[in-house]
């Protein structure tokens, strides 16, 4: 994506199943637990930017000794920080206590049983270390004690926090992360008690008690009340303070969460090949937490997958499969390459079949896949092409033949992304120089006035990069013509499940067609979808409903594509600019089992998600720069 834009946190959890020295006598090291985290987190760093945190929780400790750590970093470089103080612990460890687990256990933290990382990509607020999960909330109850971290944006976080008040709670701030823990906090105490005065009741004494509760709380209870209210994307992790750990995803299935279970160890995942690396496992002992599941983990080390909420139609997020997750993953691969090999004839009947004069390449590196998959697609059309041509003149001479098997795309690699320029300038037209040298171009490559240069880009959001720096590069080499063509469907409507893209204001195709409403003469309408949407907005009890939907209904999208192209194009530009998208049917064909593209299509899969994207129209009206939710 030539845009950035911050998106979906990371999420690994590591629950081993056998006593520590197990791991010691078998893998040779009691921090084996410690040694997978680090490298589950370490191959999701594509999932944060922003910060890292770890928590663990060690089982069967006496009271009077610290079970739960935690350490955080928003460091520069996160990871490597945040292990470097958690391994620091370990500098005055003789080789001999290094191998005793069991002192290591009872004098130096993180050598547990249970471990919960995440690693932060802060779409909104602050990027301090308090904002980076674990999140923890303590009390001398070692069943009442919660760590959680997460995955997610919710869209009702004013209805979840008024319920909160109406608890009798005072919560320290309000948003979605401290929302969320104090109200499974709050279902965690009431589990608790209930458990507490039965046994009570019972005639047990309080020591009993307390390992009562750990044995019989009912976590997946304990999150069907805590949850029901939720709406929004969401992969919700935590442990509690006895032992038990859960990772709970929504009903749609909207967020990634995947594991792996052995009789040694649980391991939890954002995506897939971080376990198959971490484990050393084929894909196919890899699951997938079900839509509306949690994956519960008991303190004796019982695992189960089971329903917490009734799960709604499939609509994980295509986003994933386009960009954010790792490409590494089998299935994300070949969805990406199906994705450019779709848009194969359509680019050829752009350049008019003209393959000598037009050369195919990318930009940036994460739209490699999409690029072999259109250059695949290309291959084919080409050589239904030439067969056609054959059987159409059987008596060829040779010099006809070698002319039509000389038929074939031009593949090169024209772009190539620097490294980040820090600019310590402080007038913009200075910086906005620098900053628009971010990519080099391959010189000499390019017929002058001549070649036409095909761009694939895995998804255009605001088209600020391409406006700024990527054409005007491009431009440099005397193409005649530069073509950008966007695996992804345009993006016209916010999201409010976890991405950065919350202000429709931002979104080139949104741009696209309000410069389409003016030139027609339909501004009234931007007015009386302003009121329509008012209107959803006071109502409640009405069926939600996407009103500005209507507006994109009003032009087809190859008059919006020509519009971008028009927005994108620089000043001064010699070349002349076409733009290509993908269509929301591609995407399907291309993905079939990811049906959440309401960033695409605005068909959203909560009720909260059409309050937003009708009150982001309202606040792009209104000049308000904010985001549509909280």
């Amino acid at each position: 994506m030539s845009d950035t834009i911050k998106h979906e946190c990371g999420l690994a959890m590591v629950r081993l199943l056998k006593p520590i020295q197990y791991y010691t006598e078998k893998y040779g090291t009691p921090l084996y637990g410690l040694n997978k985290m680090q490298l589950l987190l370490q191959k999701q760093r594509n999932r944060g930017q922003d910060g890292a945190g770890l928590a663990t929780i060690k089982l069967n400790v006496k009271p009077g000794n610290r079970y739960i750590s935690r350490k955080r970093s928003n460091a520069s470089n996160y990871i490597a920080d945040l292990f470097h103080q958690i391994y620091s612990h370990f500098d005055d460890v003789t080789p001999e206590q290094m191998h005793d687990s069991n002192w290591l256990k009872a004098n130096k933290p993180y050598v547990g049983e249970v471990y919960l990382g995440h690693l932060r990509y802060g779409t909104h607020g602050l990027n301090t270390i308090e904002t980076c999960h674990p999140f923890l909330r303590l009390n001398n109850w070692i069943t009442r004690n919660l760590v959680i971290a997460g995955n997610f944006n919710l869209t009702n976080v004013n209805e979840l926090f008024q319920e909160l008040l109406s608890f009798g709670q005072h919560p320290k701030e309000k948003s979605d992360t401290v929302t969320v823990m104090e109200k499974i906090g709050h279902f965690l105490d009431d589990e608790v008690q209930r458990l507490f005065n039965w046994f009570k009741a019972e005639g047990y004494d309080n020591d009993e008690i307390t390992q009562l509760i750990g044995e019989h709380l009912d976590v997946a209870r304990l999150l069907q009340r805590a949850s029901r209210k939720f709406d929004g994307g969401y992969v919700m992790a935590g442990m509690i303070g006895h032992g038990d750990a859960f990772v709970m995803k929504d009903s749609g299935g909207i967020r990634p969460a995947f594991y792996y279970q052995d009789d040694e160890i649980v391991v939890v995942a954002s995506e897939r090949p971080a376990i198959q690396t971490c484990m050393g496992v084929h894909i196919s002992k890899v699951k997938e937490i079900g839509p509306g599941n949690a994956l519960i983990i008991k303190k004796n080390g019982t695992v189960s997958e089971v329903s917490v909420k009734d799960p709604d139609e499939r609509t994980s997020c295509s986003f994933e499969r386009i960009y954010f997750s790792r490409g590494t993953d089998r299935d994300i691969y070949l969805e990406r390459k199906k994705l450019g090999q779709q848009l194969a004839k359509q680019v050829l009947e752009a350049v008019n079949y003209d393959t000598s004069n037009t050369i195919f390449s990318f930009i940036p590196n994460t739209a490699e896949v999409a690029y072999y998959g259109l250059i695949e697609g290309i291959n084919d059309e080409l050589d239904a092409l030439k067969k056609r041509k054959i059987l159409e003149k059987p008596n060829l001479t040779e010099a006809e033949l070698d002319e039509i098997m000389a038929i074939k795309p031009r593949v090169e690699k024209i772009a190539v992304k620097d490294a980040k320029m820090r600019t310590f300038i402080a007038d913009d037209a200075s910086r906005d120089d620098l900053v628009s040298r971010v990519y080099d171009v391959t010189y000499g490559l390019v017929k002058n006035k001549v070649d036409t240069l095909v761009m694939l880009d895995d998804s255009i959001v605001r088209g600020t990069t391409l406006k700024k720096s990527i054409l005007k590069i491009l431009d440099t080499l005397q193409p005649k013509k530069i073509i950008i063509v966007s695996s992804a469907p345009q993006i016209r409507y916010p999201d409010c499940y976890g991405i950065d893209m919350s202000k429709m204001k931002e979104f080139v195709a949104f741009r696209a067609l309000v410069n389409l409403i003016k030139k027609t003469n339909q501004e009234h309408l931007l007015g009386e979808t302003y009121e329509r949407c008012e209107m959803q907005m006071k109502i409640s009890g009405v069926e939600p409903k996407n009103e500005v939907q209507a507006l994109y209904d009003l032009f087809t999208l190859d008059e919006l594509n020509e519009e971008i192209a028009k927005i994108v194009t620089p000043p001064n530009l010699v070349a002349e600019v076409e733009v290509i998208y993908q269509t929301v049917e591609g995407l399907h064909k291309a993905c079939p089992d990811h049906k959440g593209d309401w960033y695409f299509s605005g068909n959203y899969p909560t009720a909260g998600g059409f309050r937003v994207v009708n009150k982001s129209f309202m606040n792009y009206i209104k000049k308000i720069d904010k985001r549509a939710y909280f």
